[in-house]
Formats: C-alpha cells, sequence, structure tokens
C-alpha cells in the first residue's frame, strides 16, 4: 500500500483498556449515552466480519474488513448492509471462531467517546475502547472510569482473540 492510497484510506486510531466491572445503570445514566446489543461473527478467509447492532431506535448491520498499519492504527472499510445481506454473510462464518455478544455503552466525554464493552462471560471487568484522530493524542479519562491497565498492545484482548474456539 503506498503512501498516498494509505492517506485516502479510512483509519481507526484507537487505544483499549481494561476496566473493572460497571456499573451500568449509573454509566447509562451519563448524558449522552447510547447503549447497543451486539453480535459479531467473523468470517472465513481472515480480515472481515459482520455485525448486528441493536439499539432502542432500530437494528443496524456492517460489514467491516481491517488491515493492520501500527499497534494503534488501522485500515477500517465499514459499510452498512442490508439485514438480507447480514444473512448471507453468516453463511461464511468462520467455524474456528464463535459470534461475540457484548453490551457497548458509547458514551461522549471532553471530545471523545468511550465505548465500554461489557461481555457476559466476565463478571469482574470489561474493556473501554477510545478513538483518536492521532497516535499520540492525549486522553482526558472520565472519573467514572476504573482502569486497571492499558491492554492496546496485549492480543488476548482483542475480540477476534476472545472469539476464537480452543
Amino acid at each position: 500500500m503506498t503512501n498516498n492510497t494509505k492517506a485516502n484510506a479510512p483509519l481507526e486510531i484507537e487505544r483499549k483498556f481494561l476496566i473493572s466491572y460497571p456499573n451500568r445503570a449509573q454509566l447509562e445514566a451519563l448524558p449522552g449515552c447510547v447503549t447497543l446489543e451486539i453480535v459479531q461473527t467473523y468470517l472465513c478467509g481472515g480480515a472481515a466480519r459482520v455485525r448486528k447492532s441493536t439499539s432502542p431506535t432500530g437494528c443496524n448491520f456492517t460489514h467491516t474488513e481491517k488491515r493492520k498499519i501500527s499497534e494503534l492504527t488501522r485500515i477500517e472499510i465499514e459499510k452498512e448492509i442490508s439485514a438480507q445481506e447480514y444473512a448471507e454473510y453468516l453463511k461464511a462464518a468462520d467455524p474456528a471462531f464463535r459470534s461475540i455478544e457484548k453490551t457497548r455503552l458509547c458514551i461522549p466525554y471532553k471530545g471523545h467517546t468511550f465505548e465500554i464493552d461489557i461481555y457476559p462471560f466476565w463478571q469482574d471487568k470489561a474493556v473501554a475502547e477510545v478513538e483518536l484522530k492521532s497516535e499520540d493524542e492525549e486522553i482526558i479519562f472520565p472519573e467514572w472510569l476504573d482502569i486497571i491497565n492499558e491492554v492496546t498492545f496485549d492480543p488476548s484482548y482483542k475480540n477476534v482473540f476472545l472469539a476464537r474456539i480452543k
């Protein structure tokens, strides 16, 4: 990939943090909080996945492909798809992975949106992600976020790792 192609590609720059299991009701009461119920399924062939996101306002389906540029930055090509397309993609689900189900709380705070992912298989921890405009952008953390440690560089906290059937 050339630098020019990379410059025009849709980039996702994010950092990820392991946090103490949150008080969901307290977080949902914060201004601007949006709650999503997500089912994410990895497809055969590598980098693609489909996602069903349900919110109080409806249901959305997306197809996403990611390509790693650095530990913090990926090219992310995401498109909205129909329920029918989603059902067709599910036929190509990779059998080496289970679908990941999670509740995501999207909470705006001081110029960023913190995405808190709560998984049904953890009772003591969750993951918080924050997307950035650049790799060296400063993050101001909210007082309601109890960070255990940063896990951006730990592959065992990536969804693809959590989805792997052992």
